[in-house]
This record gives C-alpha cells, structure tokens and sequence, in this order.
C-alpha cells in the first residue's frame, strides 16, 4: 500500500511538471502569434498585405489560446490530486512548483535487472509467505523455488507479456514451473494439506511471474522512450528550422501566411510532442521502480539523481 501511494505521488508529481511545462509551451506560442498579428496589422496598413492575412492571424491566436484552459485545469487536477494523496484538503494545499526541465536521468538507466531485486516486492513477500505456511503443513521445501537470472525487455519479447510464457520463457524459470516434492513426503493422509499447498504454489508462481513480466514491459517502455524523444527532438528541430525559413520567405514576400501557419501547427505540434515524451520517460522509469519493489540501489545508479 505505501509502494502504491509512493509511486501515484509522484507519477501526480511529473503530471504536474508535464502541465506547467505545456502550458509555458503554449503561453509562448500565443505570445509568437500576437507578435505576428502585430506584424501582419502593421503591413496590412502599408498595403503589402490582405485582409484574409490579418483574419487567418487573428484566428490562430484565437485558436491557440483554447489550448490554455484545459492544460490549466489538468494542472489543477493534479495538484488537488497530491493534496488528496499527502493526507491534506485542497483548500489547504499549497501548490507544488516542479519544472520539467530541472529533472533528468542518471546516463546509464538498466536495460536489465537481476531478478533478486524483484524478491522484495510486496505481493512476493505475502504470496511466499503463505506458501511456507501451506508447505509447513506437507512438508515441502520451498527455500530455492525463487528464480534467478537477469530480467530484461527480451523476457517479454519472449512471452511473459500477454498470451503466455513460451517455451523459453519457461526454461528460464526454472523451479516455477512445477512444485518441489521430496521422498514421497506428500502422502494420500495429507491431501488437504497438498490440495492447499498446490493453490499457494499456484499463486506464488503467478504473483511471481506478473512481477516479472511488469518488470519486463517497464524496460520495454524506456527503450522506446528513449527512441520516441530522440525521433521528438529531431522532429522539433526540423519545426524550428522549417518556421524560422518560412517566416523569413513570408516577410521578403515569397511565401503566404497559409504557409506561416502550417509551419507554425507544425512546430507546435513538435514542442507539445516533446514536453509528452520528456513526461512518458519519467513515468514509465517510475514504473519500473515500482515492479522492482521501490528499490532505488539499481545496480545501474538511481534513476533521478539529485546531483
């Protein structure tokens, strides 16, 4: 319960980050249209433009002005949302203040992690538990059945993430796959006993390899997150290069505003796209903190380092 808490305070945590960050994306964008607007007024007086000009100028500012409240709203969700989970009223609570932009990554995150850090997940502990508790009963010994090897995304790839383990994927578990019996101990005098211990088996290995297989999508996530914001910043790049070219043709009259404002949904839609793939990074390395049980000694360093 504390792991869960934990991790949806901070997932509110980036949320807010993500919001401030889109919204100061989004006051910039209106701020560039109402300086174009001014520009495009201000030659349309001259004569060297349309009105069309001034009117398609106008409603872009207009239009993108509509992108502010509900990026503001969602902010304030998600503020009321971590008063809610830090035990404190709304009316009480006094925003939190993170930016975006002041977090980052240790330079080497895990493409893999070895299984003994998932050992402590919660559910692990309680499912182990009570299947010591029913071995107890049949005498069965339970304390190698934990596998070992290194999780990674490939686990996944190889069937732990949904429609099954394959045959691979099994072999790599080992002891998992069936119960341990030792010199005939379970007897037809114990069947009760073996019939609970078989259920506690079962759910042991099935909490076991939804661990696992949590693990392995969350290394999954931050490959290709990793990927997306590369693919983001060259994205936005090319935006900003694209716009300042356009803008540039429009001023010395070899392009139309219809061009600027392409350009300009493009390179919007570039910056936002960024901000989303900054945010989906954070919280998806979140993610694998929390299927590794909240340990935060990786092997690989922290995931945010607070040097």
């Amino acid at each position: 319960m504390a792991l869960s808490v934990s991790g949806n305070v901070v997932i509110e945590v980036l949320q807010i980050a993500t919001s401030r960050a889109q919204i100061h994306v989004m006051e910039e964008i209106v701020a560039d249209d109402e300086h174009m607007l001014g520009l495009i007024r201000a030659a349309r007086e001259a004569g060297a433009v349309s009105g069309m000009d001034v009117l398609s100028a106008q409603s872009q500012a207009d239009h993108d002005r509509t992108f502010l409240p509900p990026l503001q709203q969602q902010l304030s969700a998600a503020q009321d949302a971590l008063a809610s989970l830090s035990g404190v009223a709304p009316s009480n609570w006094t925003p939190i203040e993170v930016e975006l932009a002041t977090l980052r990554f240790a330079d080497d995150l895990p493409v893999a992690l070895p299984s003994e850090l998932v050992h402590r997940r919660p559910d692990i502990g309680a499912a182990e538990a009570q299947l010591h508790a029913a071995s107890a009963a049949v005498g069965v010994a339970t304390a190698n059945l934990y596998p070992h090897f290194a999780l990674s995304a490939r686990i996944g790839e190889e069937g732990l993430l949904g429609g099954g383990p394959s045959e691979t994927a099994w072999s790599l578990l080992g002891g998992l796959t069936t119960p341990v019996f030792h010199g005939g101990a379970l007897t037809a005098q114990h069947r009760a006993a073996q019939d609970e211990y078989q259920a506690a088996f079962a759910a042991y290995r099935q909490t076991v390899l939804n661990a696992f297989s949590q693990v392995a999508a969350s290394l999954q996530a931050l490959g290709t997150d990793a990927e997306s914001l590369l693919t983001q910043q060259r994205a936005l790049d090319s935006a900003s290069a694209s716009l300042a070219l356009t803008k540039q043709a429009y001023t010395a009259g070899n392009a139309g505003y219809v061009q600027v404002l392409d350009a300009q949904r493009l390179h919007q839609q570039a910056q936002l796209g960024e901000v989303q793939a900054y945010s989906q990074r954070y919280v998806d390395a979140v993610k694998l903190l929390l299927a590794a049980g909240g340990r935060v000694d990786l092997p690989t360093a922290v995931l945010f380092p607070s040097d």
